[in-house]
């Protein structure tokens, strides 16, 4: 076990006992990140940050069910990106049409400068904003967050089998949004 980890075992524990100096600890370790997983998939500044608080307010609440066979991050992560979707699909029943087609012409917030000085990544993300939102969030998940499609399936509650071909799908509908621009 490394350093870093023990020192989040401990600070862990010391959540567990309410002790709110470790849990400020922890939200300032993982925050910057659980916001930009939280932002790619609900695609708004305001509800992303409001996502992120309610997943460390949930994390802190259920510390007790963290059984440790993934790590600390990992399993924030999961609690992030299930309340992403919930809170995304709860804002897609009330969005106006025009607020819709907004969303697809929207900056690259949440991703790093690096990317923003590559081309190919740049037309990458560009074209993936233009697709449907179930595209954009398997292709999110899969390749930007890292998730297989075992992982991805139970999330959509979907067989893995539906899940390989909504992914498929995706790619093969990047590919030609693409290959257009």
């Amino acid at each position: 076990m490394s350093l870093n980890q023990q020192d989040i075992t401990s600070l862990i524990k010391l959540c567990q006992d309410n002790n709110h100096l470790a849990q400020l600890e922890i939200y300032n370790r993982y925050q910057n990140a659980m916001f930009n997983v939280s932002l790619r998939i609900v695609k708004d500044r305001a509800l992303a940050e409001d996502v992120m608080q309610e997943s460390f307010i949930t994390a802190f609440s259920k510390l007790n069910s963290f059984k440790g066979t993934a790590t600390f991050g990992a399993w924030l992560k999961r609690i992030v990106i299930n309340n992403s979707l919930t809170a995304y699909k709860k804002a897609q029943r009330y969005t106006p049409l025009e607020k819709q087609a907004e969303v697809g012409i929207e900056d690259n917030d949440g991703v790093t400068d690096t990317m923003h000085h590559n081309e190919q990544m740049q037309q990458v993300l560009v074209a993936m904003k233009t697709l449907k939102d179930r595209y954009q969030q398997v292709l999110t998940l899969h390749y930007i967050e890292g998730f297989d499609t075992d992982e991805i399936s139970e999330i959509f509650n979907i067989t893995n089998a539906t899940c390989r071909t909504l992914l498929s799908r995706a790619k093969e509908s990047l590919r030609k949004k693409i290959q257009l621009q």
